[in-house]
């Protein structure tokens, strides 16, 4: 039933109990991302988007144990919105979500609008001293669609991150694409039951289709998570992308 699904839908083994309750009741419209600062000079910018029902707490320990001194790492909140796939529940979600496969209605309003907002985010880096060519924006699952979608509607940047996603709004594409020649690094368990893996490869695969430079993982037996061989292999594909200057 639907409540199982979106059970199984909050998708971060580090999210505990308590703060699932906390991302479900506090409107992330008044909360400020989470930000990991950098230690030494900032010279670099990491934008990571939550999955449905989570918060950027949920991904704080991951950027917290792969920090690099010169990067800031910015982990916004989504606000809490009726998900149709939740009958309706309102939580947190960058945009509506009607389900999970290739031929299901989608928010297309409610994905431009986020996207909008990530395009804002990267232009405030950008005004604050950060080429574009030194910012990564990247996500899980939904946060991870819209990091593909709102990347490559932007010119160049030094990488896309989209783990355990989709690309959303595909029929939008080639017409909105700039930033064809971005990085991506997709990751994708072949146990996942909630995203599937084909659904990833697909979008991977339409993207390089596009002129796109994607490197997409598979993670034998991983499902709608991320894993430690995941995360060292995504620690070392930021690490290339912006290293220190």
């Amino acid at each position: 039933d639907e409540a199982a699904i979106l059970s199984m839908l909050w998708p971060r083994l580090l999210l505990s109990t308590v703060a699932v309750s906390r991302a479900l009741h506090v409107s992330a419209m008044s909360r400020s991302p989470v930000v990991i600062p950098p230690t030494a000079k900032h010279t670099a910018t990491v934008l990571f988007f939550h999955g449905l029902g989570d918060s950027g707490d949920g991904w704080s320990p991951v950027f917290g144990e792969i920090r690099q001194p010169h990067i800031k790492y910015v982990l916004p909140h989504a606000p809490n919105v009726p998900v149709t796939l939740n009958g309706g529940m309102r939580m947190p979600a960058w945009y509506d979500l009607h389900g999970l496969d290739a031929n299901t209605p989608e928010d297309e309003a409610g994905i431009v609008r986020s996207a909008d907002m990530v395009t804002a985010m990267i232009d405030a880096e950008i005004k604050a001293g950060i080429a574009h060519d030194r910012i990564i924006v990247g996500g899980f699952s939904m946060g991870g669609a819209l990091a593909l979608y709102a990347g490559l509607r932007h010119p160049p940047l030094a990488g896309i991150i989209g783990l355990s996603c989709w690309l959303p709004l595909r029929t939008h594409f080639p017409e909105r694409l700039q930033g064809g020649s971005t990085p991506i690094f997709m990751g994708h368990g072949d146990s996942d039951m909630l995203v599937r893996l084909d659904m990833g490869k697909k979008s991977a695969d339409l993207i390089g289709s596009l002129g796109g430079k994607v490197e997409f993982k598979t993670y034998r037996r991983m499902g709608h998570s991320a894993c430690d061989q995941e995360i060292a292999d995504l620690n070392q594909w930021i690490s290339a992308r912006l290293p220190p200057v």
